[in-house]
């Protein structure tokens, strides 16, 4: 099997696939095994992050998997020591040393860390390393909309916000705040780790109708929500069933039913929380 995933258009001119491979919390061994066999699958989009400390492998997968670099779209993320204008660019340095790589596709501020009060001066300093060819694309996670409102204040716009989202957790008011300001959404941990939501009743019988998995279902949802997404799975199979979701269509009832199974499940506070 080799599906081709379709793509977003970002502002700087990239294309992230919609679904790409989330790695956290592999090891380096078990990042470049579980992404060698993505990219046989049709996988091109891997995201990563310093923090995952699983660069290298995913690096080492890529090459052993023989795609060429200009195929596969890398994301990764810098931690909070990083945030300021030249701390970014120390941080992608060593981000493109374990990957291997010249470049990375996208890269994102991993957490806003609004105690520091540096991801303003930090963003600068990718838009610097973007300028230089380092960087195709910029963007942010886990940023709410208030630490959007403050980047935009700035003259500064994410191309990407990557956030904990699923339909428990539809995150409306991200999702509102990033389409007012043209910012694609991606969703990290898009089937709910943790919680009971591949068990819900509606999720088994629309899998049942369409001839898929409830996780299959998730994810179809995410797609025609104009949403990136990036399960995680280090399983043959299910890394398989996560890319098959796109010979069947969600209709419009069914995309409204799967919205309002929203919970109220709190997510991980990025004014409080972040690396």
């Amino acid at each position: 099997m080799n599906i081709s995933v379709p793509v977003l258009p970002l502002r700087s001119g990239a294309a992230i696939p919609q679904i790409g491979l989330g790695t956290w919390p592999l090891d380096d061994d078990e990042a470049a095994r579980v992404v060698e066999t993505a990219v046989g699958l049709g996988y091109r989009h891997f995201d990563t992050a310093e923090n995952y400390r699983n660069e290298k492998g995913v690096g080492a997968g890529l090459r052993r998997s023989g795609i060429d670099r200009a195929d596969a779209f890398i994301t990764t993320k810098f931690n909070k020591e990083w945030h300021s204008y030249d701390g970014v660019r120390r941080a992608l340095d060593a981000s493109t040393q374990r990957l291997g790589t010249e470049y990375v596709d996208l890269l994102l501020i991993h957490w806003p860390n609004p105690g520091l009060d540096q991801y303003v001066d930090a963003f600068r300093g990718m838009r610097a390393a973007q300028e230089e060819g380092l960087v195709r694309a910029v963007g942010v996670s886990n940023f709410k909309p208030a630490h959007l409102q403050k980047l935009a204040d700035a003259g500064l716009v994410p191309e990407v916000n990557q956030v904990q989202l699923d339909p428990y957790r539809p995150r409306r008011d991200v999702r509102a705040a990033n389409d007012e300001l043209g910012i694609v959404t991606e969703a990290w941990s898009p089937l709910g780790k943790g919680t009971s939501l591949l068990e819900e009743a509606l999720l088994k019988d629309l899998a049942a109708k369409y001839g898929k998995t409830p996780a299959q279902v998730v994810l179809r949802w995410d797609v025609q929500s104009g949403i990136v997404t990036i399960p995680k799975s280090a399983n043959p199979q299910r890394l398989a069933e996560n890319l098959d979701i796109f010979d069947f269509e969600l209709d419009p009832g069914e995309m409204s039913a799967l919205e309002g199974l929203e919970t109220g499940l709190p997510v991980t506070d990025s004014d409080s929380f972040g690396h």
